[in-house]
């Protein structure tokens, strides 16, 4: 059920899952190998504190998402007004910029960016269950959700305990679902974050969000600070289409 309200829709209740179910979604995300994460990952070690890392950018009219290339750029669907773009440092790194474009009028915003983390081990063009590195690629984003109440998020929002990592992981670890954005990579678009359904089969991973860092990479989400999730959270609007842009540098060139 949904409910609707200025904050946009809402998915009442918790979500039903199993525990397997449960740790099958959020191990593709945040791993059971938490402590090694909380250390910092990929080819660089890792970030720290990017929870304090968010900057207000310049705007500046830009006739298209700086240095990404054709080849991704034409991915981009012509309706989206809303750009998020994940800058990694490097195939094998774990560090990454992200960026909020807003389309104003025929050309692009530059509205805010923050320091955060992807895969553990980087980046990759063909993504498999437990690889660690995340998918490059140009994804919509859908759904919403999370521990903590909606925050007042655009997108469907859909709070649930079932959202809670285990406190098996590392403490560093235990908010990172605390806000979720659904990055529809094989995945159910309208459903619930962490709804396991993969419609490209289990091998080929799923359950890749965006969410909360926890100052080291994940097992193929890109992580940021509690601030700019929140940000991001009542900005992305589903009227305005808004997709994810995100890779290493070089593919993102490419």
């Amino acid at each position: 059920m949904r409910i609707g309200g200025a904050s946009g829709a809402v998915r009442a209740g918790v979500v039903a899952a199993t525990c397997g179910v449960l740790l099958m979604s959020l191990t593709a995300c945040g791993g059971s190998d938490g402590s090694n994460a909380a250390k910092g990952g990929g080819g660089s070690g890792g970030k720290a504190g990017s929870g304090s890392g968010q900057s207000k950018a310049p705007t500046v009219d830009l006739l298209r998402i700086p240095d990404v290339g054709d080849r991704l750029q034409n991915k981009i669907p012509a309706n989206s007004r809303q750009v998020v773009a994940v800058y990694g440092e490097g195939k094998d790194s774990a560090d990454s910029t992200i960026v909020l474009y807003t389309k104003n009028g025929s050309t692009w915003d530059q509205t805010r960016s923050w320091e955060g983390h992807n895969g553990k081990k980087g980046w990759t063009t063909d993504h498999h269950e437990g690889d660690k590195r995340s998918p490059v690629g140009v994804f919509t984003l859908s759904d919403a959700g999370g521990v903590l109440a909606d925050p007042g998020a655009e997108l469907p929002y859909t709070q649930s305990a079932s959202f809670q990592a285990p406190h098996y992981w590392s403490r560093s670890h235990w908010h990172d679902f605390d806000y979720v954005i659904a990055i529809d990579y094989n995945r159910v678009k309208g459903t619930a974050p962490n709804d396991p359904t993969r419609p490209e089969g289990q091998s080929k991973g799923g359950s890749i969000w965006l969410h909360m860092d926890h100052a080291g990479g994940t097992s193929a989400c890109v992580s940021l600070s509690k601030s700019g999730m929140e940000y991001l959270l009542r900005t992305l609007d589903p009227n305005q289409h808004p997709v994810v842009v995100m890779g290493d540098k070089a593919d993102l060139k490419a």
